[in-house]
């Protein structure tokens, strides 16, 4: 029976075997040999069952008032059967709440791999908390989790401060802990941990934008598609799953655009890529394969692994600090210093978010053809390494 249609004095009465609804949480059960009044509602991920009387002691009316009672408990963070025993409010793990907590949030995350990217960084880099309960979580507790890696895996380490935090938030909203957070950066760990940017080389592990061109000369003399990935990465900017996921479905050959998604953009707004020329003939090139794939792997059925192309810049002995994503501050930084585009323009090139909520939503188009001046710039600095003022571009 759906919620829209609740139950009466009289039809509980003639309900025959089976699990009956009355609406928020409140069930008849009615077996051959009984009728009983039962709330059901989840606690920490979990599916429980409150008894709250047998038919025949407890109406319609009264079990409504327990059922309501007992979603107020839940509401302010207390397991009504706990309360219903008399006993205290057991606190749940570091594990319980951070299960808890994925499935709650990770309903409204986009990308399906960040949910399990968040399970399993907690798994592996916060199991000294997993059985602890959350309110005996200390600064030295998650010390322990970080120590090992905050040296040596930077960039994770600051992911797994940063989703502890989130976890012990979410445990002290639900009235579990009390007092300041361990995991919290600000006038607590910045005191006991050196900062990331003194482990890192930068934000992002870049190559210097005036040593680019000779790469990528380098880059085209290699065959392979990682290669060429690679290369069309460079060459656009953009995100390297925003390359390995492309197909050819997203390429527009007449007018020379390569439309991706919202469902894979960072911004989950759809960016529209101009190609220039060199873009172009990387794309002619990888087209015989014959595959959905712009950049299949082997098979010919799937993209290219998430290392193809790091694996492409390890083979070519770049520094081991450089990254793919790296490219992109190397696009920025030769925007920046070797020509005069508009910073506003070259963010947009980026795919990043531009000006506040309100100028977007006021901002008719995507610059794409001005946008198209900075790449062509861009692809002529990597062939030529002539550096371009794009004074007039801008202008254009």
């Amino acid at each position: 029976m759906s919620t829209t249609n609740r139950l009466t004095a009289l039809s509980a009465k003639a309900l025959g075997p089976g699990f009956h609804c009355d609406g928020a949480g409140l069930y008849l059960r009615v077996s051959e040999s009984r009728k009983n009044w039962v709330y059901v509602y989840h606690w920490l991920g979990r599916r429980r069952e409150m008894g709250l009387g047998g038919f025949a002691d407890t109406s319609l009316a009264e079990a409504r008032a327990k059922a309501s009672s007992a979603r107020a408990l839940v509401r302010s963070g207390i397991d009504p059967l706990k309360e219903k025993a008399g006993a205290q409010t057991t606190v749940p793990t570091f594990h319980m709440v951070s299960e808890d907590f994925i499935a709650l949030k990770g309903a409204a995350w986009r990308n399906p791999k960040h949910r399990q990217q968040w399970a399993n960084t907690l798994r592996d880099y916060a199991k000294p908390l997993a059985e602890k309960p959350v309110d005996a979580i200390s600064t030295s507790d998650v010390l322990s989790c970080l120590e090992p890696i905050w040296r040596t895996k930077p960039e994770t380490a600051s992911r797994v401060r940063m989703r502890i935090e989130n976890v012990l938030d979410a445990a002290k909203a639900r009235g579990f802990r009390t007092g300041e957070n361990p995991a919290a950066w600000k006038g607590n760990l910045s005191h006991l941990l050196p900062p990331r940017s003194k482990l890192t080389r930068g934000h992002q592990r870049a190559l210097d934008y005036r040593l680019v061109p000779g790469f990528v000369r380098a880059l085209q003399q290699r065959e392979g598609v990682a290669a060429r990935a690679l290369e069309f990465t460079i060459l656009n900017a953009v995100r390297t799953s925003e390359t390995l996921n492309a197909k050819w479905s997203e390429v527009d050959w007449e007018a020379k655009v390569w439309t991706i998604p919202a469902s894979r953009t960072k911004t989950a707004t759809t960016l529209r890529v101009p190609l220039t020329e060199p873009a172009l003939a990387v794309l002619t090139e990888v087209k015989s394969l014959q595959s959905e794939w712009v950049f299949p792997n082997l098979s010919l059925r799937n993209p290219l692994s998430i290392n193809a192309m790091r694996g492409v810049l390890i083979r070519m002995g770049v520094d081991g600090e450089t990254t793919v994503h790296g490219f992109r501050s190397s696009f920025r930084d030769w925007a920046g210093e070797a020509t005069e585009f508009p910073r506003e323009l070259v963010e947009m090139a980026l795919g990043h978010q531009v000006g506040s909520s309100v100028e977007r939503a006021y901002r008719r188009g995507d610059a794409l053809e001005r946008r198209r001046l900075v790449m062509e710039g861009w692809a002529a600095y990597l062939r030529d390494h002539i550096p371009v003022n794009g004074r007039s571009a801008a202008r254009g």
